[in-house]
């Protein structure tokens, strides 16, 4: 579908919308995509047998089908898939690949819509606040787009000006997205370890303050701060004056799009050197600021003539606490010393894991990633494999990557991608590396004395558990003198084959009333007692539909293990 058709179809530039016709249209696409996840589950759905391969196909195709629907949907919905694209922990990898492809590609609405946005929000006609305005857009995106024009000083800006009608949309979608949320948190396989009602609340955050344009210029004015004393990053300045929730004037710095490879050569810009600024860019932005622009696609990043970066769209950016960083102290000990429980614990308390009953899997899954790419320089590391490598793990698992750190992953697989486009012999990681020597530099001077605070703690606690244990052993042989400790074995295999005994004995009853009702019901057929009969295999309707329930959880519980 075209995004002219799109329009025609949704309506996407008009002031109201239908509920019904969006909850219709929404649902409909959550049930059908309810329904192909049932089936990749059906081992008699794939024609000549089940197969990883065949499975990983079907994903292919209904990742695209999905991308489609999210396109056809609409602005709130492009908008969450670009933040599902980030969630790998929740789905396979051939989704997460098809949603990061994911771009806006809604049309542009009008001229007159466009000025009746603006001289709503200040109050004055439009000639009163531009010398001259372009009519037609010079980028079109879900949220709004932006018009080239000129102040009465004479300065040349761009005018960002948000969709009609689009709060009103949002309001409608998340308020049918909430509802979707909790059908998720209940269901009984989806909702099991997952925080759906979390990732929706996180959704609309994120979503709200992309419709906030006033937030959007205080985050282009800390992101200009911040590259103040660097003459190789160009931030447009914001005029205030002109700005409202709802638009956004900021400087013209027209530049050559960094993915345009050959207006690049034309002129004369040495790629390779390019390709070391972005990264170098954004490794200043995540470790001296702390504060990023957490969608650093080609689109939002160009090149001025003198060979500057200048980067646009700061709508979704992301920060990091300085608190974090230390919690990652430990994080960083376990994986220095490929110390699996020890990494699993750290991220536990990062809240990037979620404790479960059984932490044995995810324990072997980290312990073999330190094992095979540890022992690799790092400099010859690619941030996209392990971006993949992670995913893998994750998907499936109690991971919950922070969405600070989805962000960052993403942010560095995209521009590696862009730097390899710039230079094949491109390395993320070789940039990288003098800034990782210089943080081990920063923390130095302390880490002699985390390392001595470590063992001083852990011996601290050894002497307190061995001068503590003589005590603890005689208390439980009094608990046990006295009858007070008693000791219960579980065996979760031996559960597992009780729990499945006593579901195959209720099958086999359910069976065997069946089939005495298909036995009653064929004999007063026969005997032309067609009512009683139909009577009777309605009857059978009840312990058919809750035999094949049954079987269904029997299925899934030999699935499980």
């Amino acid at each position: 579908m075209t995004p002219l058709e799109t329009a025609q179809k949704y309506r996407w530039n008009q002031e109201n919308y239908s509920i019904t016709r969006r909850r219709l249209d929404i649902w409909r696409f959550v049930l059908t995509l309810l329904s192909q996840f049932w089936l990749n589950g059906k081992k008699w759905s794939y024609r000549g047998g089940y197969t990883e391969q065949k499975l990983a196909v079907r994903r292919e195709k209904q990742a695209l089908w999905i991308r489609q629907n999210l396109l056809n949907l609409g602005p709130t919905f492009i908008k969450a898939g670009q933040l599902f694209s980030t969630r790998a922990d929740l789905f396979p990898v051939e989704y997460v690949y098809e949603l990061s492809k994911l771009q806006d590609e809604v049309p542009a609405f009008t001229y007159e819509q466009v000025t009746a946005i603006i001289e709503k929000d200040f109050g004055k006609p439009l000639a009163k606040l531009y010398r001259s305005f372009d009519p037609v857009p010079i980028a079109a995106a879900s949220l709004g787009q932006v018009h080239k024009a000129k102040l009465h000083s004479g300065e040349e800006v761009v005018v960002k000006v948000q969709r009609p009608g689009l709060k009103q949309l949002f309001t409608i979608d998340l308020a049918i997205l909430k509802k979707i949320a909790y059908y998720f948190q209940n269901h009984p396989r989806w909702g099991k370890g997952r925080d759906w009602l979390g990732i929706y609340e996180e959704c609309c955050r994120i979503l709200w303050l992309e419709t906030d344009y006033l937030n959007e210029g205080q985050n282009a004015d800390t992101f200009r701060r911040n590259f103040r004393g660097e003459n190789w990053v160009k931030v447009p300045r914001v005029y205030w004056r002109y700005t409202s929730p709802r638009v956004l004037t900021l400087e013209y710095l027209p530049g050559i799009k960094i993915s345009h490879y050959e207006g690049l050569e034309a002129a004369g810009l040495d790629r390779k050197l390019l390709a070391k600024l972005g990264a170098k860019a954004y490794l200043c932005q995540l470790l001296n600021d702390g504060f990023f622009h957490a969608d650093p696609h080609p689109g939002n990043i160009a090149v001025d003539t003198d060979g500057a970066l200048i980067f646009y769209d700061f709508g979704m950016m992301g920060r990091i606490e300085t608190n974090v960083r230390e919690k990652l102290m430990d994080t960083l000990f376990g994986i220095a010393q490929k110390d699996g429980d020890r990494v699993v614990t750290s991220l536990v308390a990062l809240g990037a894991l979620s404790q479960t009953d059984d932490m044995g899997p995810v324990r072997r899954s980290v312990q073999f990633m330190l094992d095979n790419f540890m022992d690799k320089p790092f400099e010859e590391q690619s941030v996209s494999q392990i971006s993949d490598d992670l995913y893998e793990i994750a998907y499936d698992q109690p991971f919950r990557f922070p969405a600070t750190f989805t962000f960052v992953m993403r942010a560095f697989s995209t521009l590696e991608g862009v730097g390899k486009g710039l230079d094949p012999d491109f390395s993320f990681m070789e940039v990288a590396q003098p800034f990782a020597m210089n943080l081990i530099a920063d923390m130095d001077g302390n880490t002699a004395n985390s390392i001595i605070d470590e063992i001083t703690r852990q011996a601290t606690q050894v002497s307190n558990t061995a001068l503590g244990l003589p005590r603890r052993i005689e208390d439980t042989i009094e608990k046990l003198d006295r009858g007070d400790i008693r000791l219960r074995v579980r065996s979760v295999e031996s559960d597992r084959l009780l729990r499945r005994l006593g579901m195959m004995q209720m099958a086999t009853n359910y069976a065997l009333f069946i089939s005495a009702l298909g036995v009653c019901a064929t004999i007063l057929f026969v005997n032309a007692y067609v009512k009683v009969a139909v009577a009777a295999i309605i009857i059978g309707l009840a312990p058919a539909w809750a035999l094949i329930r049954l079987l269904r959880r029997i299925n899934r519980l030999d699935r499980m293990f």
